[in-house]
């Protein structure tokens, strides 16, 4: 009997696509190791107070202001006590209280010290504004779209040494500085005061001139000569140890290829140990931009989808604890790029114009706690002490009595 069913036709196999991983997988599991030489860092071991500080140091003004102007804006300063009052009474040496001249309720102002700081960190960014702008224009060239979300760019100020009110005061400009303000859709430009829907792009697109070199590349220019071979520069921990497989699969990682952060990387195998070492390549750069080369690891996680990094990008610095150190603070974790505190001039870094300001308002800080001890020990504030001048020591003795 004849088969009513027809011969099915034989079609043509695509060609197979071979992804081929230059390394295998190994299980990086290594407990976290305490190093006490990055708690004694000052602008680290404060850096969780030191951006609500200078925050609320720019609302408040040298003349006495009540507590109630600035008690509800608590929750957008992140202030860690969330009560605005209690974390103003921490630093004296910023904030000079007094008593309102009805129902008296606490008022607040400026002191002369901190003053000054806003001022000086106002002259730097003013005298190195081109380098300061620079760092911005270089996370957005890291970006595949060579754009960057408004809201993403504009949590990223703090942490490149910008002006939080870039973006909005009209006198800054920042078409001078080759940035426009473009909506989501269509690239146009947009004039809107709202965030949303906005995007920070490059005026000429980040094609008038070659693409930069990555801090590792120019580590690599200074030592070898070339960039042919980039080794990611490893600082180890005191009573890190490492197991022989994993230090076996350290020395192949070096010598993977690289790929700069700014890049495409589309050819790039997800799952491979080179998607890997541009992830670390990624993160490096990044940090490298930053003010104190450290950040809060929660606050990189809304540029995972902008830089093309994986969805477990932050496994990353559990793997790498010789590239990164995570700094546990006061229930908050820190990212520290290690070769920023421990290559001792032997890097490609550079200091960033505005690391010395906030040196200072940590300075003020300490201050602060000083000013405290001698308030509940009952001790005078003596003119040797660490605060700066006589105006600041007349607020301290003001607090004292």
């Amino acid at each position: 009997m004849q088969s009513l069913a027809k011969p099915r036709a034989l079609e043509p196999l695509p060609p197979l696509a071979v992804h081929l991983k230059s390394m295998s997988y190994v299980d990086v599991k290594m407990r976290w190791k305490k190093d006490v030489s990055f708690d004694a860092v000052p602008v680290l071991s404060h850096a969780r107070d030191l951006h609500p500080l200078a925050s609320l140091a720019r609302l408040l003004s040298p003349s006495p202001t009540p507590v109630s102007a600035v008690s509800k804006r608590g929750r957008s300063l992140e202030v860690p006590d969330r009560r605005v009052t209690s974390f103003l009474r921490r630093f004296p040496a910023a904030f000079v209280e007094s008593v309102g001249p009805q129902h008296n309720l606490p008022w607040f102002r400026l002191s002369d010290a901190a003053a000054r700081l806003l001022r000086e960190e106002r002259d730097v960014f003013a005298a190195r504004r081109a380098d300061v702008t620079g760092r911005l224009r270089r996370l957005v060239l890291m970006c595949p779209r060579r754009r960057l979300p408004l809201r993403v760019a504009q949590g990223m100020l703090w942490h490149l040494g910008i002006p939080e009110d870039y973006f909005k005061d009209p006198n800054q400009g920042i078409a001078q500085d080759g940035f426009q303000i473009l909506t989501s859709g269509d690239g146009v430009i947009c004039q809107d005061d709202d965030n949303d829907g906005r995007d920070l792009g490059l005026i000429d697109d980040g094609k008038l001139q070659e693409m930069p070199l990555s801090v590792l590349q120019m580590n690599a220019m200074r030592k070898f000569g070339s960039a042919a071979e980039v080794p990611i520069p490893l600082f180890q921990s005191k009573g890190l140890r490492l197991k022989q497989k994993i230090k076996d699969w350290l020395e192949g990682f070096q010598r993977l290829h690289y790929v700069s952060p700014y890049e495409d990387f589309s050819h790039i195998c997800p799952g491979s140990d080179v998607s890997e070492k541009r992830a670390v390549g990624v993160l490096h750069e990044l940090l490298s931009l930053f003010v104190t080369c450290s950040a809060e690891r929660r606050r990189l996680l809304c540029l995972r989808q902008h830089l093309g990094l994986p969805q477990k990008f932050h496994l990353v610095f559990e793997r790498h604890p010789h590239v990164f150190y995570l700094l546990l603070k006061e229930k908050t974790c820190f990212v520290v790029l290690k070769e920023a505190y421990m290559a001792r001039g032997d890097t490609a870094i550079e200091e960033h114009p505005m690391l010395e300001v906030r040196k200072k308002f940590v300075e003020l800080m300490e201050q602060s706690q000083e000013i405290i001890r001698c308030r509940r020990s009952g001790k005078p504030i003596e003119p040797e002490s660490n605060v700066s001048d006589s105006g600041d020591i007349e607020d301290c003795i003001e607090i004292l009595s």
